[in-house]
């Protein structure tokens, strides 16, 4: 009954930051309009039929923009979810938020009661939601797909404990964990991937009887994980080339070094993201402090490699988001797809949790109701100023579902052979370049633009879309030539038809990248739906 009711009070405790999320409206954040305009065009695409979807059709002033195809689809997918059934983008984007918060204390919750135990769950779950990033994230950034991410470290280290302790269905939930995590946010599984694996070899080391088995089934499940999300992560990686990512974040880095006086003392700012804090948090620090006090006095050879270990990640990752790193940003190029370095602060948080559990763990259990109430209380008085966004505004719906002044990022994800942003709403979906032609729009959705053309004589046209690899024209079922690097007209797709009258299919296909790394996603399906089957048929003894 302890673990339950420890877990409803937290439960309880994780719902009163988002008690302001009740207010009308979207909460003015960073990217918050943004994300759901993305999403809007998201369920417009999977309306349309497409279990994928890569164009948002909408987007950039009616132009077109790729970037679902490196979004981060998952908090798409929950948020169109929730629309489905009646909700309003925005609100399905506020539920996102609030329920993947309750998810992620919780989940921190299940990993620390099975690592430390019940008490020491509960604290490493309550660091974990209430650490000042976490609000950052939520009413000052609106960083929806960082938010999501949140639920993903802790339930793998779970499922690898119970790999550990052989448990049945521990692989399984491992793979689509790490699916979950990649699918959430592209950098961050970038970022959690080194702290799983340190952690698989802690349990490596000090927990597991039959290490080569553990081995296996750890890298396989992990891979698998990969395995599943290929549909994403695949064309992302690898598509990125066609666009302007490295050319307009390149060095931004350099300008987003956190002074280290900032974690220990930062205040609360609803300011651009050099401003917003980057305050670790009062009990944070105070359980870093006690921690130390543990480290020396264990002697017991695990506990130190485990207190030693959530340092080592704790004060790296500090490091690497000072200016005094800056020799490694420049060495290791694949921390350029980090962006921000504050970003580690999702790392950070993480194993300030772990610490606090390993403190937790430490206290004699009579005073385990009073460490409760202690945290509990410390961690609303210290962070409920944070609770708030800075402002709401309410919009039609038609804001988010009609053209969309905008492509939602700053320009990284555009063509490379574009302009970072389109100025204004092209005059019709096609237009006469050179010649003279009248058209007719017989079907139009996102990636198909299907027109009836009668040309007076040789004319050359110009689809006011976006041209990203898989964009096809067809005239009269043969494809055409097609343009996209006119300086008059960059990035727009260009075209010649002969004097007479033309069937014209402007379509929005697969690739061979993508239509393979779908193939490797239902692969990755069917191995695992083997594997649960494998699960419940053996029971490892």
């Amino acid at each position: 009954m302890k673990k339950y009711g420890l877990l409803l009070l937290l439960l309880a405790v994780s719902i009163l930051p988002l008690f302001d999320l009740l207010h009308r409206g979207l909460p003015v954040t960073h990217d918050g309009q943004d994300h759901v305009a993305r999403i809007a065009n998201f369920y417009l695409s999977l309306s349309e039929g497409h279990i994928v979807p890569r164009w948002a059709g909408n987007l950039n002033w009616g132009y077109g923009h790729p970037i679902l195809m490196f979004l981060y689809p998952l908090p798409s997918y929950m948020a169109s979810l929730f629309h489905l059934v009646g909700f309003s983008f925005v609100d399905a984007t506020k539920l996102v938020f609030a329920i993947t918060y309750i998810a992620s204390i919780s989940a921190m919750y299940l990993w620390g009661r099975a690592q430390f135990g019940n008490i020491p769950g509960f604290i490493a779950a309550l660091l974990y939601g209430f650490a000042p990033y976490r609000f950052v994230d939520l009413y000052v950034r609106g960083a929806i797909g960082e938010h999501v991410a949140f639920i993903w470290p802790p339930v793998i280290f779970w499922a690898l404990l119970q790999l550990a302790r052989n448990k049945r269905f521990a692989g399984v939930i491992i793979s689509m964990t790490m699916a979950g995590l990649i699918l959430s946010h592209n950098a961050i599984s970038l970022m959690v991937l080194p702290l799983v694996i340190l952690y698989g070899l802690y349990l490596y080391y000090f927990e597991v009887k039959d290490r080569l088995w553990f081995a296996v089934c750890s890298l396989w499940s992990l891979a698998l994980g990969f395995l599943l999300s290929s549909f994403f992560w695949i064309p992302a990686f690898f598509e990125g080339k066609y666009t302007l990512r490295d050319i307009v974040t390149k060095g931004d880095i350099y300008d987003r070094f956190v002074d280290p006086v900032k974690f220990i003392m930062s205040f609360w700012s609803y300011g651009g993201g050099n401003e917003v804090s980057k305050f670790l948090g009062f009990l944070q620090w105070l359980v870093i402090l006690a921690c130390v006090v543990v480290f020396w006095r264990t002697k017991k050879k695990e506990i130190r490699w485990f207190t030693g270990g959530a340092f080592a990640v704790l004060f790296g990752s500090l490091f690497l988001m000072t200016s005094a790193s800056e020799f490694i940003w420049q060495k290791v190029q694949l921390l350029q797809k980090f962006q921000f370095p504050w970003r580690l602060l999702t790392i950070s948080v993480t194993a300030t949790s772990v610490i606090g559990g390993i403190v937790a763990r430490a206290v004699p259990k009579r005073l385990g109701f009073i460490v409760i109430v202690f945290v509990t209380v410390v961690s609303g008085l210290t962070t409920f100023r944070m609770w708030r966004a800075k402002e709401y505004i309410a919009r039609p719906e038609q804001f988010y579902r009609d053209i969309y002044e905008s492509t939602t990022d700053t320009g990284e994800s555009s063509p490379i052979w574009s302009i970072r942003f389109m100025e204004r709403k092209p005059l019709a979906p096609i237009e006469v370049i050179d010649g003279k032609a009248m058209f007719t729009t017989v079907r139009r959705s996102t990636t198909q633009h299907r027109y009836e053309v009668v040309a007076s004589k040789k004319t050359r046209i110009v689809e006011n879309t976006l041209y990203f690899p898989g964009w096809k024209i067809y005239v009269d079922g043969s494809e055409a030539s097609v343009e996209f690097q006119d300086p008059q007209y960059r990035g727009l797709m260009t075209f010649w038809l002969e004097e007479g009258t033309h069937g014209v299919n402007v379509v929005f296909g697969e690739t061979k990248l993508r239509q393979a790394s779908n193939a490797l996603s239902i692969i990755g399906i069917i191995l695992l739906v083997g594997g649960i089957i494998t699960a419940k048929r053996f029971k490892r003894t």
